[in-house]
């Protein structure tokens, strides 16, 4: 398959956590449940635990994974039995009512009016996002819904990139991983993908990893930038 000549991508893999949602929303569901401040470090925990399942062979949930970071979060502020499963359920239930950055709607209108097929790749649960983009108005512009529950581990592994390279029958080089996080800009570019990198007031790029492709603010700046040509 031949590689574009062109900046614009055939496929940009969309991650969805802090990328395509505004996840603010769950810091009030903490508080609500006595994890005041708690959004940031438990998240963090959330996929740096992921992470480390992952090294050594697990393929364990999105949900799962946060769940149980949730439940000793809670005992470590007193908060245990049906009151743990209860506070764990009330931060839980926010995913599927997180609102998108406002730059997700116009940036990804513009993108598939232009013709690059949209398809986000999440290491959560499609359902989950599929609530969220539906709200948002935005499935009918999606090819199709990925994750890495159908492949076993979580990105930055590479098999969930090539597992949606082959979904989408296209070369590395013709895809582009759009993402707010470094370490999956940097799991795509090890696997051969184009990257491009949402700063969202994150303080600039960490030198440990290799450059995104593409810098931008947004959706809609990145969408201005890969459409340039």
């Amino acid at each position: 398959m031949t590689a574009p000549t062109t900046r614009q991508p055939r496929v940009a893999l969309l991650d969805v956590n802090e990328t395509l949602t505004d996840m603010s929303p769950l810091a009030d569901r903490l508080a609500d449940v006595g994890l005041v401040g708690q959004l940031d470090g438990w998240f963090a925990s959330v996929l740096r635990d992921g992470f480390a399942l992952s090294l050594v062979g697990e393929a364990p949930s999105m949900r799962t994974v946060a769940a149980a970071l949730l439940h000793s979060r809670l005992a470590a502020v007193g908060v245990t039995g049906s009151d743990s499963d209860d506070g764990v359920a009330h931060v839980l239930g926010g995913f599927a009512e997180l609102p998108v950055h406002p730059d997700v709607q116009p940036g990804l209108r513009r993108l598939h009016e232009a013709g690059v097929r949209l398809v986000p790749l999440t290491n959560g649960a499609t359902a989950l996002s599929d609530a969220v983009l539906d709200a948002a108005g935005l499935l009918p512009l999606l090819e199709r819904r990925l994750s890495v529950e159908d492949v076993g581990p979580w990105k930055p592994h590479p098999a969930p990139y090539h597992y949606a390279l082959a979904e989408c029958d296209v070369g590395a080089s013709e895809a582009m991983l759009v993402a707010v996080h470094p370490w999956d800009i940097q799991g795509a570019h090890s696997a051969g993908l184009r990257t491009g990198w949402i700063e969202r007031g994150t303080g600039g790029w960490p030198g440990c990893f290799d450059p995104p492709d593409v810098v931008a603010s947004g959706l809609d700046d990145l969408a201005d930038q890969v459409l340039a040509d």
